[in-house]
């Protein structure tokens, strides 16, 4: 089985990276393959919406998103991982995910998703929330811990003294690992969910007249 790791930090070695690497012990305790990117550092452009994706299959952006479309197809889980600024996600590492799983046509159901989240004090939860919201639009499964994935951290190496935080992180890889491993025996056994023919309401109607009747 296989995690890809995607580490929004633009900091070598920094807290978020040390968060990751003690998901990552766990991981090869439990025979799961990793491959860390990290994206934090790159130069990314946002999305512009254009749709050039639904008729190429990719990005109009030939960067790394395209590089990492294929790695996250394979993967039986995505590991997301972020510093907090300002309440919020990196904005490189947001760029990254908006391109990429828009940009990305392949079935995501039952891919095992988690998001991690480092900060001096605050806006942890906020970034949690917001990172996990990839995952809930595209039918992967969350993984959880036994308190919100966050570790505490000002300056390089201050995460190291973050005990819960550091437990959090092992927690969370063990069950990331044993959620993976339920799913692949579950598809075994019975498959995907069924699907659905997707419907999509839009809130606004143009030329169209709305009728009211009184029942």
């Amino acid at each position: 089985m296989k995690v890809l790791v995607l580490n929004g930090s633009p900091r070598v070695g920094g807290n978020t990276s040390l968060a990751v690497d003690e998901m990552v012990k766990i991981f090869e305790e439990e025979g799961i393959q990793t491959e860390i990117v990290r994206v934090g550092n790159l130069e990314l452009r946002g999305c512009i919406a254009c749709d050039g994706c639904m008729k190429t299959g990719k990005c109009v952006f030939n960067d790394i998103v395209n590089d990492l479309a294929p790695k996250f197809e394979e993967a039986d889980g995505l590991v997301i991982a972020s510093p907090v600024y300002y309440g919020s996600a990196n904005a490189t590492l947001i760029a990254c995910l908006d391109r990429l799983f828009y940009s990305t046509g392949f079935d995501k159901t039952m891919k095992v998703g988690a998001s991690i989240v480092v900060a001096r004090r605050g806006g942890c939860s906020a970034t949690f929330d917001e990172l996990n919201k990839y995952f809930t639009i595209s039918g992967m499964p969350v993984a959880s811990s036994q308190y919100w994935n966050s570790i505490h951290g000002r300056a390089k190496g201050e995460a190291a003294e973050d005990l819960e935080g550091l437990q959090t992180m092992r927690t969370l890889a063990r069950n990331m690992s044993f959620l993976m491993k339920s799913i692949a025996l579950g598809k075994e056994q019975y498959g995907l969910p069924k699907k659905e023919e997707r419907v999509a309401t839009h809130f606004i109607q143009s030329n169209r007249r709305v009728e009211y009747v009184e029942r």
